[in-house]
């Protein structure tokens, strides 16, 4: 079982831009995060940008770090998807989004809680987030069981196939085991983003319209691809990928092999074709 803080509050989404694994929340307790020693970053109205745990949606909106003023998204269908059911999950209906930002939502917020113990270097909580109220005390410790993550939107989302697996160190070992069977039944059954998966089985590169209408791939490689490709001025030369990725701080742990790494050595190119060589439920990253 692993500790974890609860904390009370509410979601609203106003304003904002929602994705399938990122939601904004509201503390009741608007010193609820410095109480509990969490360095989260909290905006001027009291609300911070929470990390889901242990999934990684597909992208709507991604900006490279050297961006040359573009943006670029995964297939939109199954971006929006998770992103839509996260919000429903939530208790949000009749959702209205101008391009990416909700305009307006029935009800303006909703009551929720989360459960975390530290936020990542952006000052996002990284968290399990639930809908409705809690039974346990604010700001209280909370043994979290399997039986308890599977009422959590992270746990449902994958379920569904909606969203990726991808953990981190800090998360235990018997909440990941969770995650991997619900993930694995996913993929077998092919639904949601599992129907079209080419992280392992291998995704072929030809433009960047390829990365915006057609291949589906674990999103943080997604997100180091285009890293990769924004440096190449319109040129989408795979040659010096694992390369470009020998120099990220992406260390890794392949559990299958008890084998610690980093991603370039699981990243396997062949011309303009490139894959993981095992499944995100076997990585276990490690916190930058």
């Amino acid at each position: 079982m692993m500790p974890l803080r609860l904390i009370k509050g509410r979601y609203r989404i106003l304003h904002s831009q929602p994705d399938g694994d990122s939601v904004h929340f509201f503390p009741d307790d608007a010193e609820a995060f410095a109480k509990l020693r969490v360095r989260a970053h909290l905006s001027a109205a009291g609300s911070v940008q929470l990390r889901l745990d242990a999934i990684d949606a597909l992208e709507t909106h991604y900006t490279p770090r050297a961006h040359g003023g573009f943006t670029q998204h995964q297939p939109l269908a199954l971006a929006h998807a998770p992103a839509d059911r996260l919000l429903s999950l939530l208790g949000f209906g009749d959702v209205k989004r101008d391009r990416e930002t909700v305009v307006s939502a029935t009800p303006d917020e909703t009551p929720g809680y989360i459960l975390t113990r530290f936020a990542d270097k952006y000052g996002r909580p990284v968290a399990f987030a639930y809908a409705g109220t809690a039974d346990q005390a604010d700001l209280g410790q909370v043994q979290v069981t399997a039986a308890m993550l599977r009422e959590s939107v992270n746990h449902r989302l994958l379920a569904e196939g909606l969203v990726y697996p991808t953990f981190y160190s800090k998360l235990y070992p018997d909440l990941r085991a969770e995650l991997t069977a619900v993930s694995q039944a996913a993929r077998t059954a092919g639904n949601g983003v599992w129907a079209g998966d080419a992280t392992t089985s291998g995704a072929t590169i030809t433009s960047l319209a390829d990365l915006d209408d057609h291949v589906v791939i674990l999103p943080k490689l997604f997100r180091r691809l285009v890293d990769y490709l924004a440096l190449g001025a319109g040129d989408v030369s795979l040659d010096r990928f694992t390369s470009f990725l020998a120099t990220r701080n992406d260390r890794l742990f392949v559990i299958s092999e008890a084998h610690a790494t980093g991603m370039d050595t699981i990243t396997a190119v062949a011309g303009q074709k490139l894959r993981l060589t095992h499944p995100p439920e076997d990585l276990i990253f490690l916190e930058a």
